[in-house]
């Protein structure tokens, strides 16, 4: 499992670059973010480096933080890697509140973050039909 901080942002200029100026200042790398917005107001979703000093820096600058737990897994970067997880989930009668992705320089994994009512059975389906989590210290190390 790995640590999803969302904040909440009133959807107007400048509040992304908030986030990212406050977590920069700290030396935080961001691995992936999400933006959903409505009307008036955003969250933005991350995944970072360091999950405990992102909370911290972006609290101290007035942001509201909050964390997630959610299910993070590893695939192969090449078309059609995601159905067999998505199958499983779907086989088990696991919903997908939210989902969204990332890859690294080496292009050889995808990373897929999901936000699920039950991130424990999640995983456990997962890892017994053979997909690859992606653990916190994975994240940190990216």
């Amino acid at each position: 499992m790995i640590k999803q901080i969302s904040i909440f942002a009133t959807n107007k200029p400048g509040q992304v670059v908030k986030v990212t100026d406050a977590l920069s200042q700290q030396g935080i790398d961001i691995r992936a973010m999400c933006v959903a917005d409505t009307q008036d107001f955003g969250i933005i979703r991350l995944i970072v480096s360091d999950t405990k000093k992102a909370k911290e820096a972006l609290s101290s600058h007035k942001c509201i933080v909050s964390t997630t737990n959610v299910v993070g897994i590893k695939i192969p970067d090449k078309p059609g890697s995601t159905t067999k997880p998505l199958e499983l989930l779907s086989m088990h009668n696991i919903n997908i509140d939210y989902m969204y992705a990332f890859v690294t320089r080496s292009k050889e994994y995808a990373y897929f973050v999901m936000r699920v009512e039950n991130p424990e059975a999640a995983e456990d389906v997962l890892v017994k039909n053979g997909v690859e989590l992606i653990t916190q210290e994975e994240i940190e190390n990216i």
